[in-house]
């Protein structure tokens, strides 16, 4: 059986009045509140917003890693309670291990899962030939670019099968030319497997070109200011006036805040070079 089984797995996601604090110097300091939205199965959502606005605490709380939090977090109907195999992370670095090869560090996603050797072996070359990196199963992490060694991160974070998929800025790192050419193999990743995704990322056009909807968030405390859908098909071509009509809308949610400008969230926007950004910069 291929790994088209994640067909059978979209989930859905759904986030209830999630408020998260910290004790700081002994003092409490609110980084998320009233945190609402919905991931139905199969979307790819993108959460956005100004550093410090809490959406890498959120993805820790979705895959489980703090549950000390108010509000729900569910997944398919059920609360999450801690990490667990229906839910894979890739972050903005690879976090290859250096010492072991491409399938030794995909097949890492699988250690719990009580499979024998040789299934092992089956659905980790499944993989590799899902994230195109067929011929580079014993090469290890030094031998790889920076775009390569990410396709194997979400290979190994894709091998258990997971429910979600959670993205912490999966791109960032990378050059514009790369960064592009990634986005584009992430789409087909989400097509051919079907999963739900929910992505976090600094830059408005990756999260039009990729999203079916986009969570904003503004910070101090992290609260989210609007949900964006994103009524276009794929593939989605730059340049547009619809796109630049999409990029637009989610502009005008991100200027409402004082930060979205500082945090460099609007560099890369025509409107950047006018009033919007001098009058939030």
């Amino acid at each position: 059986m291929r790994a088209e089984a994640l067909l059978d797995t979209r989930s859905s996601l759904d986030i209830q009045a999630v408020s998260k604090s910290y004790r700081v110097d002994g003092k409490p300091r609110e980084i998320l509140r009233d945190i609402r939205f919905t991931v139905e199965p199969g979307e790819l959502v993108s959460v956005i917003g100004a550093s410090g606005c809490g959406k890498s605490t959120l993805l820790r709380l979705i895959i489980g890693l703090d549950t000390d939090y108010e509000g729900d977090i569910l997944l398919d109907g059920r609360s999450i309670d801690g990490p667990t195999a229906d839910r894979g992370i890739v972050f903005q670095e690879p976090r290859l291990f250096p010492w072991l090869s491409v399938e030794q560090n995909i097949a890492l996603g699988l250690d719990s899962s009580g499979a024998s050797p040789a299934e092992v072996k089956r659905i980790v070359t499944e993989h590799i030939e899902i994230v195109r990196l067929n011929g580079f199963a014993r090469a290890y992490p030094h031998q790889l670019s920076g775009g390569m060694a990410q396709r194997a991160a979400i290979a190994r974070a894709l091998v258990s099968r997971p429910k979600i998929l959670l993205l912490d800025e999966p791109l960032g790192a990378l050059d514009s030319q790369t960064r592009a050419y990634m986005q584009d193999e992430l789409l087909e990743i989400w097509r051919r497997e079907k999963i739900t995704i929910v992505m976090v990322t600094h830059d408005i056009e990756e999260a039009v070109y990729l999203s079916d909807k986009i969570v904003v968030m503004e910070p101090e405390p992290g609260r989210v200011c609007g949900i964006v859908s994103i009524d276009a098909p794929h593939p989605r071509r730059r340049g547009t006036s619809k796109f630049s009509a999409l990029k637009d809308r989610v502009l005008s949610v991100l200027v409402r805040t004082q930060s979205a400008a500082s945090a460099g969230l609007v560099r890369s926007h025509p409107a950047a070079q006018g009033g919007i950004a001098r009058r939030y910069g």
